[in-house]
């Protein structure tokens, strides 16, 4: 008998909530961001995720290239 292909995850049991302890989002500021994209659900989804990419970006580019390029040592024992 075949297996019932199990439901994907939703997105928030994908995120323990110690995870999400650690940010202050209130409904104001998901209303104000659903506000500045003018009611659009796709559109704030959209800009939140380019706003991520961007930050993403930013903080690559802001590592050293030495510490890119250089693969991992493993570690001396002590003494």
């Amino acid at each position: 008998m075949p297996r019932e292909p199990e439901p994907a995850p939703s997105p928030r049991s994908r995120c323990a909530s110690s995870d999400l302890a650690d940010f202050d989002v209130s409904e104001l500021d998901i209303d104000a961001a659903i506000a500045a994209c003018e009611g659009d659900a796709r559109a704030t989804i959209r800009a939140l995720l380019v706003a991520y990419a961007m930050l993403e970006r930013d903080m690559s580019l802001r590592a050293s290239a030495g510490f890119m390029r250089r693969p991992a040592r493993p570690r001396r024992p002590a003494g």
